[in-house]
């Protein structure tokens, strides 16, 4: 009795779905590990491991979301921005140091060496030309420090989060208003950066991202396990990071400010604070799955940061279940999944006689459509109705 007892007090006793999470997701990672084409016999191609490897990027900010709206009740419409905001910060780094390596190998036969001027005039020209600059912004200040740019990768999200968090809480906005202001907040960004003149390549973002330094004498195999290994470890602590909190006394806090907020702020907490704390710390989160991200796609631009993305975000939540951190990586990893199928000519087309469905077309329509029937007739998600087959077992 006293050992039951134990078990129950215990994390993982009051939690098995983190163990379970973990150990399904230990086996997918082997299993891949074992399949693809850079350690094992080829069966996944290096195109689907990187692939995989962004849906669990993808997972890790859903999971975020599931925090701050499932959990504490605040709909936000921006956290795909601190997504980008991260990816972008590697990004600069990236392709710094990798038109660093052909400025410099461009340069070495000349008879006379290169200035470090020169280097860097070169550099400038070779990522600004294509917006008709070749100086660099301030906002490059770092780009050739790594450690720098990943420390950026999680200050500037967070920096981002907190300001307008505490602009927005202090005023006590809530509800559809605040979710009108994280868009706005995204849409705002979104318009910043499409501009030439924002210093990081207006529409044409920031490319080549996939050309890894250190990796050079290693083929793209090589390149997506290893950020899909590192996708899969971030996923993981993510996961286990905020099963934590949301088991933790200031888990019950925050969904008893999602349930009732001006309950709680009578019994005598300061609701703004919990609310800060949750909206700051899942941007960081959501900026560190983009730095992981971008890499493997190999491209970021504006658009990826368009409220749109943010939505999109809000709707895998509510299809994989909200409140449920398993429910929000089973929604990201089944939208995207399908998406990636749908709209990549997976998808075989349907020939009706007088029209044609192509589902390159029809996938908006069709994710819609999941999302309504989802809402009115599964409103806990996938994740509520694998817990109904749970208890039934």
């Amino acid at each position: 009795m006293t050992q039951t007892h134990s078990q129950r007090s215990s994390f993982i006793g009051r939690n098995p779905s983190v163990l379970y999470f973990l150990a399904a997701l230990g086996l997918f990672t082997a299993l891949v590990t074992v399949m693809s084409e850079a350690v094992g016999t080829g069966l996944v191609s290096t195109s689907f491991v990187k692939t995989l490897g962004k849906t669990l990027c993808l997972c890790l900010v859903a999971i975020a979301m599931d925090v701050v709206w499932g959990y504490c009740g605040i709909l936000s419409l921006g956290h795909f921005a601190f997504f980008g905001i991260g990816g972008y910060a590697i990004g600069m780094w990236l392709m710094y140091a990798r038109t660093e390596i052909i400025v410099a190998d461009s340069l070495a036969g000349q008879t006379i060496p290169p200035t470090p001027q020169e280097i860097s005039d070169a550099i400038g020209n070779q990522i600004f030309g294509v917006v008709g600059s070749s100086e660099f912004p301030l906002i490059w200040a770092f780009a050739d420090s790594l450690w720098v740019q990943l420390a950026f990768v999680v200050l500037i999200p967070g920096a981002l989060a907190l300001v307008f968090g505490w602009l927005a809480f202090r005023s006590r906005v809530n509800g559809v208003y605040l979710s009108i202001l994280t868009q706005a907040m995204t849409l705002a960004l979104a318009l910043y950066l499409f501009q030439n003149d924002s210093g990081l390549r207006g529409n044409n973002g920031l490319s080549g991202l996939q050309n890894i330094p250190g990796f050079a004498d290693s083929g793209q195999d090589v390149v997506s396990i290893v950020f899909f290994l590192a996708s899969a470890l971030a996923l993981a602590l993510g996961y286990l990071f905020f099963a934590w909190i949301t088991d933790s006394k200031l888990g019950n806090i925050i969904q008893a400010i999602r349930d009732d907020e001006s309950r709680v702020r009578f019994l005598g907490y300061h609701v703004e604070s919990y609310k800060l704390f949750v909206f700051t710390i899942t941007a960081i989160v959501a900026g560190i799955a983009g730095a992981l991200y971008y890499p493997q796609a190999g491209i970021i631009n504006p658009a990826e940061i368009a409220p749109i993305a943010s939505i999109y975000l809000a709707v895998w939540v509510a299809i994989g279940g909200r409140g449920r951190l398993y429910g929000a990586v089973i929604g990201a990893a089944v939208v995207s999944l399908l998406s990636s199928w749908f709209t990549g000519g997976g998808a075989p087309s349907i020939d009706l006689g007088v029209y044609t469905i192509h589902w390159v077309d029809w996938w908006l329509v069709l994710l819609g459509l999941s999302f309504v029937l989802i809402t009115l007739f599964a409103p806990k998600g996938i994740g509520g109705l694998f817990d109904k087959l749970v208890r039934k077992s």
